[in-house]
């Protein structure tokens, strides 16, 4: 197949890449839900609150991402090669690491906003939101990867369904990012969207998205060619013999999401 040049235009030596755009789609839309949709509205924030929070968010995506993919996944590279940290338009966020980024930055916001403010800020409530908007991000980012031809799969033996990147022309891989679009984006957010029909209490959705992204992650890690700096976890290639390191953050993130799930169902009964 003909590839999609990573860049879309380049002006000088500024260059726009379609991985820095479909960054700037997910907060396009992360902004456009948060205004107008139904769930947003009722939150009741006024436009500067929606604004910082958005704010938050980003900043915890992107710097959370970054020290978390430097932290989990390539410390070695980053700490010999310290200006590299700065070149986001090669890629290189974790998931994870934007995770924990979004949550303290959302507490940090959160609570100096409701200690000068009486329109109080529900962290849960705007987790449950965030959890929404999360998987057509997560969508947008894994197609960015796929066109930077990064994060690509494992070899398939068999060459059926799998492409040769042009960043590793010899074998034919899975094409996990795509994989990933879907299940860890539009078939999560499906999941979660039909839920919060279903569901108000605050805290529920959060704790489904890291129950429901964990296990889809940790299934889809199977066809991912896990970091050449890294490898596999527990020994070598198989069924829970050989886990990478996604899979072991991702099921740490389902094992939270389940016993979060079990906490609010019965302080709810209660």
């Amino acid at each position: 197949m003909n590839w999609i040049n990573p860049i879309i235009f380049q002006i000088g030596p500024v260059s726009i890449h379609w991985y820095g755009l479909m960054y700037v789609l997910a907060f396009s839309f992360a902004y456009l839900f948060l205004q107008y949709s139904k769930i947003g509205k009722a939150l009741k924030l006024n436009n500067t609150d929606k604004d910082n929070l958005l704010i938050s968010a980003i900043l915890g995506i992107i710097l959370g991402g970054r020290i978390g993919y430097i932290l989990f996944y390539n410390f070695n590279y980053y700490s010999k090669n310290w200006t590299k940290i700065f070149a986001l338009w090669e890629g290189g966020l974790s998931f994870h690491g934007g995770l924990i980024g979004v949550i303290i930055a959302f507490l940090i916001y959160i609570h100096f906003h409701n200690k000068k403010s009486s329109n109080k800020i529900n962290f849960l409530k705007i987790t449950d939101i965030t959890v929404l908007i999360a998987p057509i991000g997560i969508f947008l980012g894994r197609i960015g990867n796929f066109i930077n031809g990064e994060l690509y799969g494992r070899i398939n033996k068999t060459n059926s369904f799998c492409l040769n990147f042009p960043t590793e022309p010899l074998n034919c891989r899975y094409p996990s990012q795509l994989f990933e679009a879907f299940g860890e984006g539009l078939i999560l957010f499906i999941i979660l969207y039909l839920i919060s029909k279903k569901t108000t209490k605050p805290g529920v959705l959060s704790s489904l998205f890291l129950l429901f992204y964990g296990l889809i992650r940790f299934i889809i890690e199977y066809f991912r060619e896990p970091d050449s700096q890294i490898g596999y976890i527990l020994g070598q290639e198989g069924f829970l013999k050989g886990l990478s390191l996604g899979q072991i953050l991702s099921l740490l993130t389902a094992i939270t999401g389940f016993v979060l799930v079990l906490k609010f169902i019965k302080k709810f009964k209660n």
